[in-house]
């Protein structure tokens, strides 16, 4: 059970053909961005703030896109995009319990020491889950995610989904609401604490998850 980059994750979950990560790119920014498309009442109960979009759309994406499924998530017309070939949630060697939680390589016996999770926030993603690609915009590729860390809130770890020429994230507030603003309009965001550029001490950087590295 090899971690061939010491990050965490192990090789039995990363995605090791060009085909499965990019299966796996398309269904995770089409499912974020669907998302954006419904009312607010129409949304996964659980679709409660930014963390959870993203978690919700990894999980799917993972998934096997059948009529059942589509069903299930209420999609009225679903795009002819292969399925991941590796494995399937919740079929997966961490069963259902995807998202790495604690620092360290990955050792087998991680998997008994709840280590891994079907939840994690904002900063869990971005510590464990994902590597850093450093704060030029122009790195990210549809599926990476961006990160912000801003003191004066609650929750002060925040993440949004890079589609391309579009970013879509939930706001977290309460009630609180999806948004898909350009990469444009994000740039020059009306609080420059959200501009995802390298002068902003607010933002973190562009990363990449860890099932993409190869």
């Amino acid at each position: 059970m090899a971690d061939s980059f010491g990050d965490g994750t192990p090789d039995f979950l990363r995605l090791d053909t060009p085909a499965d990560r990019r299966a796996f790119r398309r269904w995770f920014t089409f499912l974020a961005e669907q998302q954006f498309l419904k009312e607010t009442a129409e949304l996964p109960a659980e679709v409660k703030d930014c963390a959870a979009l993203v978690r919700f759309s990894y999980r799917e994406a993972l998934k096997k896109h059948d009529a059942r499924w589509a069903a299930d998530m209420k999609l009225t017309a679903v795009p002819s995009l292969p399925n991941i070939g590796k494995y399937s949630y919740p079929f997966t060697p961490l069963e259902a319990n995807l998202f790495r939680t604690a620092r360290g390589a990955f050792e087998p016996e991680d998997m008994r020491r709840g280590r891994f999770a079907q939840f994690a926030d904002a900063q869990t993603l971005m510590l464990y889950n994902t590597y850093e690609l450093g704060k030029q915009l122009e790195r990210a590729q549809p599926a990476d995610l961006l990160f912000f860390h801003q003191p004066i809130q609650d929750q002060p770890f925040h993440a949004m989904i890079f589609l391309g020429g579009h970013i879509v994230y939930h706001t977290g507030e309460t009630p609180g609401e999806i948004r898909r603003p350009t990469v444009e309009e994000l740039l020059h965001h009306p609080e420059p604490r959200w501009r995802p550029n390298p002068g902003n001490p607010y933002f973190l950087g562009v990363y990449r998850w860890n099932i993409l590295r190869d």
